[in-house]
């Protein structure tokens, strides 16, 4: 039994401490951090995800109702939109004006992607002024998508600050 498990702990150990020196290097010359804190947005599920966001922010509509799933549910601010069609009647036009008020900045954004299924997970800075008020903060945001019909889709976005 201890032999058996002798080399899993070294795997552990070299894990653990393997991922220190790595971790430690790049923050003492500060190479490769920025791109630790951005991965795979390349992929095609992390383009939907930056299509989304661009058609939000220019106000289009029509792409941002073609990347959502028809049975998306969108949850945001205590409340839940249980459809595309629900959002895009209700608060897209909303988020929209306001998105196209705002600076925004991406802090960091991560799209993991494992079959048909993926997830982003982003950080953002958003400042600027909208309906007169003065806005600074750090917004958060999880995307899942799902490849259908051979597309990836937006099934479920959550939204916080």
């Amino acid at each position: 039994m201890i032999k058996n498990k002798f080399p899993m702990m070294i795997v552990c150990l070299v894990g653990v401490f393997g991922g220190s020196v790595s971790i430690a290097q790049d923050n003492e010359h500060h190479s490769g951090l920025k791109n630790e804190m951005f991965i795979g947005v390349d992929l095609s599920a992390g383009k939907v995800v930056t299509q989304f966001h661009q058609a939000l922010k220019t106000g289009d509509k029509t792409i941002a109702r073609k990347l959502l799933a028809d049975d998306v549910l969108i949850f945001e601010g205590g409340r839940v939109e249980r459809s595309a069609d629900e959002y895009a009647h209700h608060h897209m036009l909303s988020d929209m004006k306001y998105l196209a008020a705002m600076n925004s900045e991406s802090l960091e954004h991560d799209v993991k992607v494992m079959g048909n299924s993926a997830v982003s997970m982003s950080r953002s800075k958003n400042t600027g002024t909208y309906k007169g008020k003065e806005r600074n903060y750090e917004g958060m945001e999880t995307m899942v998508l799902e490849k259908q019909h051979g597309e990836w889709k937006i099934v479920r976005i959550h939204w916080s600050n």
